[in-house]
């Protein structure tokens, strides 16, 4: 089995004391590939040196709405001058998106934000890794507007059988984390076991969405293998074909992830 964990953020300080641990314990039930994207511009040089440093791992260049301040323009301006110098593990644009929760920013102001992560991705010809909370409505609009070679993915997708069709018929995958190992969270199961499955993606969210039966715990990319379980039996599958299903995916949509 040879799995990639899309979207987790083992550059986070809750790693600190055991990452590498952590890793090799990814690495042990077939998760080869972690993808870290970040959330602020002033964690790029870091992100990239601990990419170097681990063959597995590899990352996006971006500016969470929840940590973005209000002189992201020239935070925006730090992201281009890094991505000029053509980080070789660098695979996606992101964690970028709408968070109309937590964010400091108005709306507005999210919005021309992440319209300046579309115009990298459309530049460096790289996939987003969107962050979408409360805001699909919001964001459909948007990914219309800006036709991305690359598209994207929903992280952490949790919405409606039909909103995930909107996405998906845009060419924009959907991120499948802990939610779906919750029986509760029916709408979301039923969004992933209807949807075309070509357009499927793991992930984690380490070191949060922990998984059912952690709660309250740190989640690490090992915990894959319960969200692939989950997944196989809302398919109806072999777990063999689904996890066959998965890596392809993943080559497809990092298609600069080697």
């Amino acid at each position: 089995m040879v799995l990639t964990d899309s979207h987790c953020h083992l550059d986070f300080a809750a790693f600190d004391d055991d990452r590498d641990e952590v890793i090799g314990r990814a690495k042990a039930v077939g998760v080869t590939k972690m993808v870290i994207p970040s959330v602020c511009h002033r964690s790029l040089d870091r992100l990239h040196q601990l990419c170097q440093s681990h063959s597995e791992l590899f990352y996006g260049v971006g500016i969470h709405p929840r940590f973005a301040e209000p002189n992201f323009e020239d935070a925006l301006g730090t992201l281009a001058q890094f991505l000029e110098s053509k980080p070789d593990k660098c695979v996606a644009i992101g964690e970028c998106g709408i968070d109309m929760v937590s964010s400091p920013l108005s709306l507005e102001q999210q919005m021309t934000l992440f319209e300046g992560h579309c115009r990298l991705a459309t530049q460096h010809q790289l996939p987003l890794l969107i962050h979408s909370r409360k805001a699909h409505h919001h964001l459909l609009p948007l990914l219309d507007k800006y036709p991305l070679p690359a598209k994207g993915v929903i992280h952490g997708f949790s919405g409606s059988a039909q909103m995930a069709k909107e996405f998906v018929k845009r060419g924009f995958y959907l991120g499948v984390g802990g939610v779906v190992t919750y029986e509760r969270a029916q709408k979301t199961r039923q969004a992933i076991a209807e949807v075309d499955r070509n357009f499927l993606l793991l992930e984690t969210d380490s070191p949060d969405m922990p998984v059912s039966g952690f709660q309250g715990m740190r989640n690490e990319p090992c915990r894959i293998q319960l969200v692939l379980q989950a997944v196989t039996e809302l398919l109806d599958l072999p777990c063999s074909e689904v996890s066959s299903l998965f890596s392809e995916n993943s080559y497809r949509f990092f298609n600069r992830l080697v």
